[in-house]
């Protein structure tokens, strides 16, 4: 054994090895070959012989096709070559293609045109608790509540036609699955189609999303119930001012009044017998008691105007947006066109507070000259308009998220149904238009 460790080279590769050198050089090859073919033709004959050119021609005949034979077993190496090398990367290819496939976070299927399974990930066999031996060659059906086997037939075969489809992860209704133990679960899915020679498969990628669609109801419960104590407390607070401004308006009212008839009554009695200084006493008592009446009816009417009770929507949004005028100086062009509309006792008191809200936004941060409201009915819908000529804002969102104000109309918007669309820009203004259902805010007599 030889003690280097290398190999030895076998005999019979020396030949081999010049054999692939002259193919490596079919000219080279071919000239030798014409040389030697002509030696031995000139060796055998004399000069200057006849057959001298026929000999010539067999050489170069010879020559000629060793170089065409030699040629052509190159390029059928090469062609083999290159042919292992593909096959060799595609086999690579393929290998990492299914771990990648194996390894993949989603569930993944692949189907036949006649909806047979023929390819089921390990995460596909997780979400569904069957195993691959089990899925392929099974229809597709399998895994898909029966009462949508229908509509999935459908859409695949219209995705085979068009190749277009709604079904993108992340874009789309989540749709439902079926376990192998018949529990249903939600899902997204995104669906793909190629072909793998003359037949058409379809690689459909899904997700579980369980977790995520119990969290999502979970947080809309949580919503609607802050929405439902938020409409309560609301209930609760109206409730309380109406009482507050009540018993304002008739108690502390009534005796204030009393308290000046009192004070007339006492002049009255004194007559001339009282000095200079105790008249004096009498009236100074009796304005500050009527600046105490005037200020109670103020207080009492921002709790809740007693008009709204006693005359209704239209006379309360009147007084207040003369009350507005006459306390901040600015003109409020109005524009109210309800027909013979009756509102609900909570439908007016919703629309009051908005509007409410909205002149006290103007007053506060709007630093305008002028406020046109509206309020129109449409066949279906209050359409209740707010603007003025103020500075305005550099982004709604921004003044929505930091105002409470209009957090508040949104939410008592909302509480009816309706939706609120705000309007701005720096120095063009502030525009809050606020779209109420008809039947949420008119009497209950007049919905049918």
């Amino acid at each position: 054994m030889p003690v280097s460790g290398k190999t030895p080279t076998p005999h019979t590769a020396v030949p081999h090895e010049r054999s692939n050198w002259f193919a490596a050089r079919p000219a080279l090859a071919a000239a030798a070959v014409f040389v030697a073919a002509l030696a031995v033709m000139l060796a055998a004959r004399r000069w200057l012989d006849p057959v001298l050119f026929i000999c010539v021609a067999a050489a170069l005949l010879v020559a000629t096709s060793a170089f065409m034979l030699l040629r052509a077993r190159r390029e059928a190496s090469s062609a083999r070559s290159e042919a292992s090398v593909a096959i060799n990367q595609s086999g690579v290819n393929e290998a990492r293609m299914m771990a990648i496939i194996r390894s993949s976070m989603e569930a993944i299927i692949t189907i036949d045109e006649q909806q047979r399974i023929v390819l089921f990930n390990p995460m596909a066999e997780q979400v569904f608790g069957c195993t691959a031996m089990e899925a392929i060659g099974a229809s597709l059906e399998r895994f898909i509540p029966e009462r949508f086997r229908a509509a999935h037939a459908r859409h695949v075969e219209q995705f085979g036609v068009t190749g277009v489809s709604d079904r993108q992860m992340g874009r789309q209704r989540v749709l439902s699955g079926l376990r192998a133990n018949g529990e249903e679960f939600p899902i997204e899915a995104s669906i793909s189609q190629t072909r793998d020679g003359g037949a058409r498969l379809y690689t459909v990628m899904l997700r579980d999303v369980t977790e995520r669609v119990r969290a999502e109801h979970a947080q809309q419960r949580a919503r609607e119930e802050l929405r439902e104590l938020s409409a309560n407390l609301q209930k609760i607070r109206e409730d309380e001012k109406t009482r507050i401004a009540r018993e304002l308006h008739d108690d502390l009212g009534q005796q204030l009044t009393a308290l000046k008839m009192d004070i007339s009554s006492v002049e009255e009695t004194l007559g001339g017998s009282a000095s200079e200084l105790v008249r004096d006493h009498l009236q100074g008592m009796r304005r500050l008691i009527d600046a105490t009446v005037a200020s109670v009816r103020r207080i009492a009417a921002d709790l809740r105007p007693v008009m709204l009770d006693d005359l209704g929507l239209i006379p309360a949004v009147e007084w207040l947006a003369n009350d507005f005028t006459n306390r901040y100086g600015i003109d409020v062009e109005r524009d109210i066109e309800t027909g013979d509309a009756r509102f609900s006792p909570a439908g007016a008191t919703a629309l009051f507070r908005i509007v409410q809200e909205a002149l006290t936004n103007v007053a506060r941060h709007a630093d305008a000259t002028l406020v046109t409201l509206s309020l129109r009915a449409g066949d279906e819908a209050f359409v209740l308009r707010i603007a003025d000529n103020g500075q305005g804002a550099h982004r709604d969102g921004e003044l929505a998220g930091k105002s409470f104000g209009l957090l508040g109309i949104r939410e008592r918007a909302h509480m009816l149904g309706g939706a609120v669309d705000i309007q701005t820009s720096q120095g063009n203004g502030f525009a809050l238009s606020v779209t109420i259902p008809a039947e949420a805010v008119q009497m209950q007599e007049l919905q049918s």
